[in-house]
């Protein structure tokens, strides 16, 4: 697929939430390859932003929600794409039947509670945070699970989280928190759930959805 460049404002999400944990990493991510311009620029144009094409002219995010938003907070002006789809010629309630039907769609807010399609906004900035999907999305980064191909990966592994670590250690101990999480990674409860592994694995560096 041939990378293309797009106006990072023009990117919209396809899902209410992210882990604003993970953004803030990512920022310092590419802050740090600041430092090494080449190196910043093969990382961008390693990890392109998978997105549809959608009504007027707008591109639709469906990979890379949290690098998507780092760009953003980051004040870059575009950001490189590979589009999946064009359903740019579609009648925009056409439009989210199809997104829907493929699975490119996770309309689940920062608590876990699945909303309306009209529910995700129309800005990347103003998605919400679930700290559940730092917490899932640290833990595969830490090598306690392994990368899937399932949809939506992390936020299931975020759903696995919710009812087994208290919100409020993850927002007053992180570290803490990732600690148990990790642990709870390995348990054979989570046998079922994409990427599971009973030992740790190596790091994955990755941009994940």
């Amino acid at each position: 697929m041939t990378v293309q460049s797009v106006p990072v404002k023009a990117l919209r999400p396809t899902q209410i939430a992210v882990g604003l944990l993970l953004v803030k990493a990512k920022r310092k991510g590419l802050r740090d390859r600041e430092r090494q311009p080449q190196e910043l620029v093969d990382f961008i144009l390693e990890n392109p932003i998978r997105v549809v094409a959608g009504p007027a002219d707008q591109h639709y995010v469906v990979d890379h929600h949290h690098l998507a938003h780092a760009l953003l907070d980051e004040s870059f002006k575009t950001a490189p794409v590979v589009i999946l789809d064009d359903l740019s010629k579609l009648a925009l309630p056409d439009f989210w039947k199809q997104m829907v039907a493929k699975g490119w769609v996770y309309p689940v807010d920062g608590k876990g509670k699945k909303q309306d399609i009209l529910a995700i906004p129309k800005k990347i900035r103003d998605m919400q945070d679930d700290p559940y999907r730092s917490l899932a999305g640290f833990v595969r980064e830490g090598g306690g699970y392994l990368k899937s191909q399932t949809p939506y990966a992390e936020f299931v592994w975020a759903e696995y989280y919710r009812p087994l670590v208290a919100l409020k250690l993850i927002k007053s101990d992180f570290n803490k928190a990732l600690k148990l999480a990790m642990k709870l990674a390995h348990d054979v409860k989570a046998a079922h759930l994409p990427g599971y592994t009973k030992e740790a694995v190596k790091k994955d560096k990755g941009a994940e959805q």
